[in-house]
């Protein structure tokens, strides 16, 4: 992925790593179309910063993903590098009978939300020129969060599915895989203060790195997921389970 030069469309660019992801793309020389469901959020991410352009849209909407992705290219015939970072981890108990509205809308929100959105923009990214697709996945998608089951599920689905795009759109469009650790943002409440997570501008700066690099990775992997990225490689992946079942 060439690290200036693009139209870039981040989902959930209204916090959390899809705002610092903005931030910085933008001061790269990119011009950056942040989407999510809070205007005044997005707002907050472009201020000071002209190339940085927010867009209302939720990605659990599957009846207006056509109309955005068109709108979109319209607006920005140049894009070519589409981010699906927007997700959502709610906690559950999921050994007793429950409404599952939260597990419904995890898997509305972080699976079938980029399956979506990549079909709508596929064709605008196999005909641009450096075209580049990135999906943010999780360090849960190997070791899941019992707590989070639904939201470690979707993201090993989304993990999944990345591989056959990879597969399907060689040659095509770049496709690459962005594996966080335990981040310090607001994905869930309080997570942003917690100790062990790693701090939110060290994460972007290693994996950015990891990004510019000549030849990108197919999967950009800071040293503090490796962990568990290779967990069922190296025989540990059970052991972390247990860890993170304790917490």
């Amino acid at each position: 992925m060439k690290s200036s030069g693009n139209t870039i469309l981040v989902t959930g660019g209204g916090s959390g790593i899809g705002r610092e992801y903005a931030r910085r793309w933008h001061d790269a020389g990119n011009t950056v179309i942040v989407a999510g469901r809070t205007l005044s959020s997005l707002a907050e991410t472009a201020k000071g910063r002209e190339n940085i352009h927010p867009v209302e849209f939720d990605v659990a909407d599957a009846q207006g993903v056509a109309a955005f992705a068109t709108g979109l290219c319209e607006r920005f015939p140049g894009l070519n590098v589409v981010v699906n970072n927007a997700g959502i981890m709610p906690f559950e108990t999921i050994e007793a009978p429950r409404d599952l509205d939260d597990a419904e809308r995890v898997v509305e929100t972080n699976l079938l939300g980029p399956i979506r959105l990549i079909d709508a923009f596929i064709e605008q990214l196999k005909t641009a020129e450096d075209a580049a697709l990135i999906n943010v996945s999780s360090g849960l998608a190997f070791v899941p969060l019992p707590k989070a089951a639904s939201y470690s599920a979707s993201k090993a689905a989304l993990h999944s599915y990345t591989l056959s795009l990879r597969k399907r759109l060689e040659g095509l469009v770049e496709v690459i895989e962005l594996i966080p650790p335990g981040v310090q943002t607001e994905l869930t409440p309080g997570q942003s203060q917690l100790e062990g997570y790693l701090p939110l501008d060290d994460f972007v700066t290693e994996s950015m790195a990891l990004l510019a690099q000549k030849s990108t990775p197919s999967e950009i992997c800071v040293e503090a997921v490796r962990a568990f990225r290779n967990s069922e490689a190296n025989g540990n992946q059970q052991e972390l389970l247990d860890m993170l079942g304790a917490r």
